[in-house]
């Protein structure tokens, strides 16, 4: 979990590094090369059960909309960390898991415990801090993408909970979020492609390489260990981004966004103990 961070930290320096491209060329490029390793995966799966997966209709629709909502979260992220300090980006993006409480008790009827309640608001504080939302803040449409980002990413992940109960494998869930960018994005993408040189496709090849390292690190994670032991980790991504961006970028946040992170954390810790501890009590 905590090599998955760090490969989604310097993903994103990557990909300010690659400088002003817009942000949906950026999301192409990094989910085609999910694309093309999640193809590989699941074609070696098929062949050692010696069979293809099955999907029913309803089960695709669900993958679509997984796929769909994804990608429109990956595209406002890379939009966020071309505009923001790299831990702003990041930390906004980390609101996902939030979200996806809110957006299971919608689409799964998933009830919402006092625990989860009370960091639901310890979240949406700091989210505030963070943001800083006045009209003197330059800035604050940029925040409001990362904000929506995550929002976005959240509600993706909620649709993945439902694929899970439809039976779907991990591999075919990350194969068809990969193929479906690539080809709904590829058209517009192509008709409004940005020139890269050398030093550019370098960048973005290393987008790529590293979304899709920490796409498969943070799975192989979850494969040796229950969320509620491990997904703290996950924010760890946020101490990276801020140490990448102050030696590579020479970015520091301000005094409000390190509260901000703070209480987004520590709302994080209380949930992730919360889990753990009910985690527990049923096994």
């Amino acid at each position: 979990m905590t090599l998955s961070a760090f490969c989604f930290a310097l993903m994103n320096l990557f990909s300010r590094l690659a400088g002003p491209l817009p942000p949906t060329q950026k999301a192409w490029f990094r989910n085609l090369m999910l694309f093309i390793a999640g193809l590989t995966i699941y074609l070696v799966h098929a062949r050692q059960a010696g069979r293809a997966e099955k999907i029913s209709p309803k089960a695709f629709g669900l993958l679509m909309l997984r796929a769909g909502f994804g990608i429109i979260g990956l595209i406002a992220n890379f939009a966020a960390v071309d505009r923001l300090a790299l831990s702003d980006a990041t930390i906004l993006a980390k609101l996902s898991p939030f979200f996806t409480i809110i957006f299971s008790y919608f689409l799964m009827k998933e009830k919402i415990n006092k625990v989860q309640w009370a960091t639901l608001i310890m979240a949406f504080v700091g989210a505030l801090a963070v943001v800083r939302p006045s009209f003197d803040n330059p800035n604050i449409g940029s925040y409001l993408i990362g904000f929506a980002g995550g929002m976005f990413a959240g509600l993706a992940y909620a649709f993945v909970r439902l694929l899970n109960m439809h039976g779907l494998s991990k591999e075919m869930i990350i194969m068809g979020f990969g193929g479906f960018s690539t080809l709904v994005l590829g058209p517009y993408v192509f008709s409004h492609w940005a020139t890269m040189d050398l030093k550019t496709t370098a960048y973005m090849i290393m987008v790529g390489l590293l979304g899709t390292g920490g796409q498969y690190a943070m799975t192989s994670a979850y494969s040796y260990a229950p969320a509620t032991s491990i997904s703290i980790l996950d924010y760890s991504q946020v101490i990276f981004s801020a140490t990448l961006s102050a030696l590579v970028l020479q970015e520091y946040p301000t005094w409000l966004s390190v509260l901000g992170y703070l209480i987004i954390f520590a709302a994080s810790l209380i949930l992730f103990l919360a889990n753990r501890r009910a985690y527990k009590e049923l096994s």
